[in-house]
């Protein structure tokens, strides 16, 4: 689902719809008092968050379970995959709201992954070992963008499939809390973010000036300049587990 709709934008830029969205996802349907119990907030504040997710079509009415008394919501099937286009706003307005939306995300997702620092030794060494951070630089082209975004949508697809499929035979996911071996599974935030880098102040020049003769050369008379590559920075577990 492309989302270019200020209305609809607006509606989405509240962490808890978006943890309501995220919740639903993972359960055929929920009431407000179970996404209030698995969430930590209270049921009228679920209440009234999942009927403006309803207004805005991304949340529906479910069939009602054995207590007819109480609504059971369910994802509309769009709301899986959505993206904020703002580059497609047609007004100022639009734009800001899309923006906004944007930096609701962003913040979301960085509050979980400082929280999983916070608490990262009270992990088992198996998980511990291998969760981590990685960031890079990348010399990319515009067309190279939306390639790279499409490869890593696929890397996760079937994996995104089991956590629809909880509950479902053959398709168990282990308690969080529990910590546990490393062949359970269990689920685990991806977060993806492309930002191209604007100039950088004081960047200009030659960037081994003033450094004594000779020491500029790299291996096969390479300058540092044209031998120096972008980097990745990675924390956590390396490919084997082991705690960096």
């Amino acid at each position: 689902m492309k989302l270019n709709d200020p209305k609809a934008m607006r509606a989405l830029a509240h962490p808890l719809r978006l943890d309501l969205l995220e919740v639903l996802s993972m359960v055929e349907s929920a009431t407000a008092a179970w996404c209030g119990r698995a969430l930590g907030v209270p049921q009228a504040n679920c209440s009234f968050h999942l009927r403006q997710l309803g207004k805005y079509g991304f949340v529906e009415e479910a069939e009602p379970g054995e207590d007819r008394r109480e609504r059971r919501w369910r994802l509309v099937e769009g709301s899986r995959e959505m993206r904020v286009d703002v580059a497609g706003a047609d007004t100022a307005a639009a734009e800001a709201i899309g923006r906004r939306l944007e930096r609701t995300v962003v913040e979301r997702e960085m509050a979980a992954i400082l929280r999983y620092a916070e608490r990262r030794s009270e992990e088992s060494p198996q998980w511990r070992g291998k969760a981590g951070v990685v960031s890079a630089l990348a010399v990319v082209s515009a067309d190279d963008m939306p390639e790279i975004e499409r490869k890593w949508q696929e890397l996760l697809r079937p994996y995104l499939a089991r956590a629809e499929a909880r509950g479902e035979p053959g398709v168990e996911v282990g308690d969080a809390a529990a910590g546990g071996a490393s062949s359970e599974r269990r689920l685990v935030r991806y977060f993806m973010a492309a930002t191209p880098v604007g100039a950088l102040d004081g960047m200009t020049g030659d960037p081994v000036e003033g450094v004594p003769e000779g020491a500029s050369e790299g291996q096969g008379g390479e300058s540092a300049a044209a031998s120096a590559a972008p980097q990745a920075y990675m924390t956590g577990g390396d490919s084997d587990g082991h705690d960096r």
